[in-house]
């Protein structure tokens, strides 16, 4: 990978430096962030200094440890930013998690303060919510044995989560690549977020950029079609809407809605969009459905802003994919899995993205075609799940799809296109109709053995379709 020259040095060198420089600096008076009400660049520094003295009463130096356990808020922003502006590494736990899989999260990866909120949690479809970090010493945490800025764990939408760790000179080259975007929100316009500020479209892209490039990033109230067209209306710069597939389905699907001569365009990562997705935006909203390929080991790798390019995207500034049997391998100077060696994920200087993909030769550009292991063998004869379930949800009858091999068969688990009226009957006339279209799309060794029809399929924290074959099967009547 390629950074930018003018990178300041890595936080655990320089504390402060580039947290103030790239991140808070700016007009005193300048709106930086909405959480309901607008916080300009002079709140959001003292909030930062604030949480910066919480922490370090806790005991928080720099080369420390801490765990943030907050729902998406300007706390979690301001002590995000305070931990890294003390020089500290911040472990980051989804809000939603359970008290088990946080106590799990924290004895795997043993951080020296944690940092909870003195309220309760969010209610449900809340897009924010009101929170007092309050940092607590853990007696058994451990200080950080790498000069990583940041570690996620992995959505865990295929199994159990990955620790990934990044440097402040990653996160910085990341949004050097956002700059380098025409078509990404720069100054002058602003961000409605939808996506999670713990994972990594939401972190980075969402409220870092923002703060970066002096785009005010407003979150809306609730994350309903209704809350956030309400939020998109309500101010009439130049919008961007950043989420996943998940939130353009919602608002593709909206009946009625306003005129939002405001909106320039949405962006969506995490997954494949379906099929049919990108024009039904297009067709209801008048601007394009743009889309991003990227990990949380690397961020941003390839796009397609303007919906032209689908299903290709081109390759953002300074990043290296080439495929290697089918797979997409991406340069990358050293592995973002600490204490992990493991050469099918990471060797020499290539990260193995386990992602099935085509690299276009004559452009460079790249077609992500899904998950390496989506390939299984059906009676000697090798079925790729990706396109059963492409297939699938591009039907009329199935608004979103699920496919899983198990005990030596297909499953498919689908929601589907419904209207309150619809009874057992109707149910029954969409299997029927289902059935019909895959035996005239696939060949019989492809069909599912069993399809499964879900109210709404299962979801992960930042949106993602749970592909996991006990929580599908859970879900299910």
């Amino acid at each position: 990978m390629t950074g930018s020259p003018s990178l300041p040095p890595q936080p655990c060198e320089a504390p402060h430096d580039w947290v103030d420089r790239h991140l808070l600096a700016g007009p005193a008076d300048q709106e930086c962030l909405r959480f309901g009400a607008p916080v300009d660049r002079a709140a959001l520094r003292a909030l930062v200094a604030e949480q910066a003295a919480r922490l370090t009463a806790a005991g928080l130096q720099r080369g420390g440890t801490a765990a943030l356990r907050l729902a998406p808020s300007l706390g979690y922003a301001a002590a995000l930013l305070a931990c890294w502006q003390l020089g500290a590494q911040a472990v980051l736990l989804d809000h939603r998690l359970t008290d088990h899989e946080v106590a799990r999260a924290v004895e795997r990866l043993a951080p020296q303060v944690l940092v909870e909120s003195a309220h309760g949690p969010a209610a449900a479809m809340r897009g924010f919510a009101e929170t007092d970090p309050v940092p607590v010493a853990l007696p058994n945490g451990r200080p950080a044995a790498t000069g990583h800025a940041l570690v996620q764990l992995s959505s865990g939408s295929t199994g159990p989560a990955k620790v990934i760790a990044r440097t402040g000179a990653d996160l910085l080259r990341e949004l050097d690549c956002y700059a380098r975007l025409a078509a990404f929100p720069k100054a002058g316009g602003r961000v409605v977020l939808l996506s999670s500020m713990v994972h990594v479209l939401g972190l980075v892209g969402g409220l870092l950029n923002s703060l970066h490039a002096r785009v005010p990033l407003t979150v809306p109230a609730r994350m309903t079609t209704a809350g956030i067209l309400a939020t998109i209306a309500a101010d009439d710069r130049p919008t961007t809407v950043i989420g996943v597939p998940f939130h353009a389905e919602l608002l593709a699907g909206a009946a009625d809605p306003p005129p939002l001569p405001q909106l320039r365009r949405m962006i969506v990562a995490g997954e494949l969009v379906r099929p049919g997705l990108p024009a039904a935006f297009t067709d209801r909203y008048g601007v394009p459905l743009g889309t991003m390929y990227g990990m949380t080991e690397l961020g941003v790798i390839a796009t397609d802003l303007d919906g032209a390019l689908h299903p290709e995207a081109a390759p953002v500034h300074g990043m290296d994919v080439r495929e290697d049997g089918g797979e997409l391998h991406i340069a990358m100077a050293a592995s973002p899995y600490p204490g992990l060696t493991d050469p099918t994920r990471w060797s020499d200087g290539r990260l193995h993205t386990r992602d099935a993909g085509r690299v276009d030769p004559a452009t460079g550009r790249v077609t992500v075609l899904g998950r390496r292991d989506s390939q299984v063998s059906i009676g000697g004869l090798k079925v790729d799940l990706n396109e059963v379930e492409h297939t699938l949800a591009a039907l009329p009858e199935v608004r979103e799809a699920v496919v899983v091999f198990v005990d030596g068969a297909i499953e498919a688990y689908l929601a589907a296109e419904t209207t309150e009226a619809a009874g057992a009957a109707g149910a029954a006339d969409r299997a029927d109709a289902v059935r019909e279209a895959l035996a005239r799309e696939l060949a019989p060794f492809k069909r599912p053995r069993q399809l499964t029809f879900l109210p709404a399929l299962p979801r992960t924290a930042t949106g993602k379709l749970v592909r996991d074959t006990a929580a599908l099967r859970a879900a299910a009547p």
